[in-house]
């Protein structure tokens, strides 16, 4: 074989450490994808690749790009590669199919296609043909489909090159070999093991990152333990070339056991999980190097002699531990340690929490964003020293800031803007009888923060400044607004509440933040609903959905309301003020529907005709629906962009399973029914599919009300009902 295209996937966020990995084994790397690299090698630097990389998933040898603009498309293109030359007749093959595209809008369907074509061009006249495995093929076919192209290749690793033959047990949250070997190579630490540093892990689990670490100190081909890979059944396969490759890793495994320096160590408190972790070490032959045992974290002790070294670890996320609050002790009580048993060495914290990473009470200089499956998560890294020390934050805890007018022409432009909006805005609602509205929205990018008025109090959300802005700066602006906020708008400083208000994810907006317990009532559209300013990131009332609400409230007279995701229940206070005969509104959280229950008591409505189910919407969704649970006259959902809780059976990915959470919240509509669907995710696209199959309106500037205006991507939104 000579050079040849290729295709190396690996996990999503390692796409430029693959990059390098490639050039080192002897690829030449052409262009990065999203979750992989196009590069170009011979067939020797193939074989190094899959037995060297320590970052892939797989190495895919590009066959052909074919037209797929549907399926007999995809079908004549697949047919014309030469397939006698990678499969026998009488082989077995397995075909994955990835993407979707207008015409082939299921993997199935294009996973049969491409099935029929290759048995179509392999069959003989006397009816022998290949079969189909999906346990042991003889070939693994992989179909990629791009828009109207497909690229088709042939997989030649087999399993997956993360399943390095040592794990066939997992911990409680089971971190990917191929992962844990990407923190290593972030964290530096075959640069630490070189040098004589040892490798611990204070909360080991089933001690993956501890066995990459061994592997890469030993210079041992992760692929090694493996017992068989994708090409060795390939008509392809040169075995003289493949010896070669592999006596060469196995001569240097031997020298690398042998000048091995490092020490690497491992503890957690699960007993469960460290037996576990034995067994994997022992799987990889690594017993003498490798040790692990039960201890808690509150007892860890540095036993290294090394003067320098590598602590990485991956905490529990929100799944081991449910509370943001448990977590952040976990957070703390990591970085007491550190501090106190680890000076000069290195930290690295892979977190799908890091907001978190403050109770660590160290400064951090660098961070990357990897993923953990479908988890957006970061590595952290510190280095431990005294002068990287910072005074420990609880989440959601803000630095004080004093309202302190440092430059009193701009402090006053911020106010002649704030005191027009205020008369301008003022004015409307009081005309339209809303007591809550927003006043400014970072109208000047210089305060950057959205400032909303509920009654004769003004709850403050200082956006979080880019990495460009000075933070003693930003903070400099936020103290001059707050000093000038209470004249502006006839308030006392105390009915000022401030928050900082970063990118969330899932329900983060949703997590408690202090525990004052101080509520109020508003007015909107007749009905009375409870509001809390300062306990949680947002207030119980998304200010932005009042057009929504107010139009639900105007339908509702008569029918069955559905709210989904229905947080604390004010759009089935507003169906039910309006006249539906009965509402249910389904979310996961106890404490927001507890605050619905109140919010309907608060307005006199019977919780008897509207009812409240603590439930994972997607969950409730994917049951057969029945009874009472069907045959809604009104159905309103607006999920979050993302969501991972601890209570999910899956993770949420609005883009991705919208279609889905649509087509099952139809089936729930009576005829005639509407369903409005509502996102706040800024790069949403609804789905073709679903303009296709329902009737379909995006009302989204409808339900932008005058006070919303100047951020008109707050959310996007469409009325839908069933075709005909």
């Amino acid at each position: 074989m000579s050079e040849s295209d290729l295709f190396i996937t690996c996990p999503k966020g390692v796409e430029y450490l693959l990059e390098e990995e490639l050039q080192v084994l002897g690829l030449t790397p052409v262009r990065q994808a999203p979750a992989g690299v196009w590069a170009r090698g011979s067939l020797e630097s193939v074989y190094r690749c899959c037995l060297w990389s320590r970052l892939a998933n797989r190495v895919v040898l590009h066959l052909a790009t074919v037209d797929a603009t549907d399926g007999d498309a995809l079908y004549d293109g697949v047919q014309q590669v030469d397939w006698r030359q990678h499969l026998s007749v009488s082989g077995r093959f397995l075909v994955t199919f990835l993407g979707s595209n207008k015409a082939i809008r299921n993997s199935q369907y294009g996973t049969q296609r491409t099935k029929d074509a290759v048995v179509d061009a392999l069959r003989k006249p006397s009816g022998v043909r290949p079969g189909v495995d999906t346990r042991d093929p003889d070939l693994r076919i992989t179909v990629r489909l791009h828009r109207d192209e497909a690229h088709i290749g042939l997989d030649l690793c087999g399993d997956s090159l993360h399943k390095r033959g040592y794990r066939t047990e997992k911990g409680q949250a089971p971190l990917r070999e191929n992962l844990a070997a990407a923190l290593l190579l972030r964290s530096g630490w075959p640069d630490i093991a070189r040098q004589g540093g040892d490798l611990t892990d204070p909360m080991c689990g089933s001690g993956t990152l501890l066995i990459e670490g061994a592997l890469m100190a030993m210079d041992q081909a992760p692929g090694l333990n493996r017992e068989q890979f994708g090409f060795e059944r390939w008509p392809g396969h040169q075995p003289m070339v493949w010896d070669r490759v592999l006596r060469e890793a196995q001569e240097r495994a031997r020298n690398g056991r042998r000048t091995v320096r490092a020490r690497l160590r491992g503890y957690d408190q699960d007993r469960r999980v460290i037996a576990t972790a034995w067994r994997n070490i022992e799987r990889a032959g690594l017993g003498d190097v490798v040790h692990v045992e039960r201890r808690a974290l509150s007892d860890f002790r540095n036993e290294s002699r090394a003067a320098s070294g590598l602590i990485l670890t991956n905490p529990p996320y929100g799944e081991r531990l449910k509370a943001d609050g448990e977590l952040a002790g976990v957070y703390e009580v990591l970085g007491n340690m550190v501090r106190s048993e680890a000076q000069g060495w290195r930290l690295g914290v892979f977190t799908g929490k890091p907001e978190l990473g403050h109770a660590i009470g160290l400064r951090s200089d660098r961070q990357y964003r990897l993923f953990n499956g479908r988890i957006p998560a970061q590595l952290l890294l510190f280095d431990v020293q005294p002068a990287n020390e910072t005074r420990v934050r609880k989440p959601g805890e803000a630095e004080p800031v004093t309202p302190r007018i440092a430059n009193r022409e701009r402090a006053d432009m911020f106010a002649n803007r704030l005191r027009k909006n205020r008369k301008a805005l003022g004015q409307w609602a009081r005309k339209q009888g809303i007591e809550c509205f927003r006043v400014y929205d970072a109208d000047m990018p210089e305060y950057a923060m959205a400032i909303d008025c509920y009654g004769d109090r003004v709850h403050v959300q200082e956006y979080a400044p880019p990495k460009s802005v000075d933070p003693r700066s930003a903070r400099e602006r936020l103290g001059e607004a707050l000093a000038m906020i209470p004249d502006v708008l006839g308030v006392s400083p105390e009915d000022v509440i401030c928050k900082q208000r970063q990118r969330q994810v899932g329900r983060q907006q949703y997590e408690k933040q202090n525990r004052s317990g101080d509520r109020q009532v508003v007015m909107e559209g007749g009905c009375e609903l409870l509001v809390n300013l300062k306990d949680y990131l947002d207030t119980g009332l998304f200010l932005d959905h009042r057009p929504i609400r107010q139009w639900i409230q105007r339908h509702a007279s008569g029918g069955r309301f559905l709210n989904l995701f229905a947080y604390t229940g004010a759009a089935s206070v507003h169906a039910a003020m309006g006249g539906a005969r009965e509402t249910l509104s389904v979310d996961m959280s106890r404490t927001y529907l507890d605050w619905a229950r109140d919010n309907l008591q608060l307005n006199g409505l019977d919780e008897k005709a509207h009812r409240l189910e603590q439930a994972d919407c997607l969950q409730w969704l994917s049951q057969r629906p029945e009874g009472a649970d069907t045959g809604f006259d009104l159905i309103f959902m607006d999920p979050p962009t993302f969501s991972n809780s601890a209570r999910m059976e899956d993770v949420l990915d609005i883009q991705r399973d919208h279609e889905w959470l649509v087509h099952r919240a139809m089936l729930r509509l009576a005829p005639g029914g509407v369903l409005i669907f509502s996102t706040n995710f800024r790069r949403f696209r609804l789905s073709d599919v679903i303009s296709e199959r329902y009737e379909v309106t995006d009302i989204t500037r409808e339900t932008i009300d005058r006070d919303f205006r100047r951020n008109e991507r707050i959310h996007q939104c469409w009325r839908i009902r069933h075709d005909g």
